[in-house]
């Protein structure tokens, strides 16, 4: 949230290595902890990777339903991911 304070940042890109692997495991709850910090702070972020390797039912339907919503998005490529956040208005 320091980036909001210091740039005024409203949307972030993330690569997906950044985040540690506990994060798409939902059960820690970790990645409902972050992605709420967030939506508190009103920014919205676009997470960028590869994620075929992750088999979790749980985890494919939130990346779905993160994807069809204005918040947070999990796309493959950075260019995507960008281009996703410039288009909210």
């Amino acid at each position: 949230m320091t980036v909001k304070y210091e740039t005024e940042a409203q949307r972030i890109v993330i690569n997906k290595e950044m985040f540690s692997e506990e994060f798409f495991v939902l059960s820690t709850g970790v990645a409902g902890e972050i992605l709420q910090k967030f939506i508190t702070y009103q920014i919205k972020v676009a997470i960028w990777g590869d994620y075929s390797k992750y088999t979790s039912k749980p985890l494919k339907d939130f990346i779905y339903e993160s994807n069809n919503g204005r918040d947070f998005f999990f796309v493959s490529e950075k260019e995507e991911a960008i281009k996703r956040l410039a288009e909210i208005k």
